[in-house]
């Protein structure tokens, strides 16, 4: 079963499906895999312990390849997670924690949308932080720009970025 994590459905009784089928096969899975790993401490045991000149070096051959298939089979049918590649990391350091900070809250002029007329709500922000350099003092500034699309609109309003 192949699950795409960036397109799963929306519908909760959906989503509660996915979940129970995905633990339903997790716990028969769990179970095969106990089982083979009991067989493999065996054959070990009977190749390397005290007594393992009795056994047939064919005999443990034949049995490591039908584990070997087993083990195959299972990984064939676990479900597969397909994931997208992670953002390369900042490669900034984060600014010191004891600088004194300092709030700019960036909104947009008007909260009825220019292209629709409906009213703009918040749906998030983007906060970023910057140095800044007032004489004799080091802050940071704390610049919070927030996200608000109107009701019918099909684009984002966000404000002007600050330049000073």
């Amino acid at each position: 079963m192949l699950i795409d994590l960036e397109n799963l459905p929306l519908e909760t009784a959906v989503l509660h499906q996915l979940v129970r089928d995905m633990a339903a096969a997790a716990g028969v899975h769990e179970g095969e895999i106990a089982r083979l790993r009991m067989i493999i401490r065996t054959l070990q045991r009977a190749q390397f312990g005290r007594r393992s000149e009795r056994l047939d070096p064919d005999q443990l051959a034949l049995a490591l390849e039908e584990i070997e298939g087993d083990i195959a089979h299972i990984e064939a049918s676990h479900p597969t997670v397909t994931k997208a590649e992670p953002e390369p990391p900042s490669r900034r350091k984060v600014l010191p924690d004891h600088l004194p900070r300092e709030d700019v809250l960036l909104d947009v002029a008007s909260p009825i949308c220019t292209c629709c007329g409906s009213a703009l709500h918040a749906i998030g922000e983007s906060v970023s932080e910057m140095l800044d350099w007032v004489p004799a003092q080091l802050r940071v500034l704390r610049i919070t720009a927030r996200n608000t699309p109107a009701v019918f609109a099909k684009r984002l309003r966000r404000p002007p970025h600050r330049t000073d």
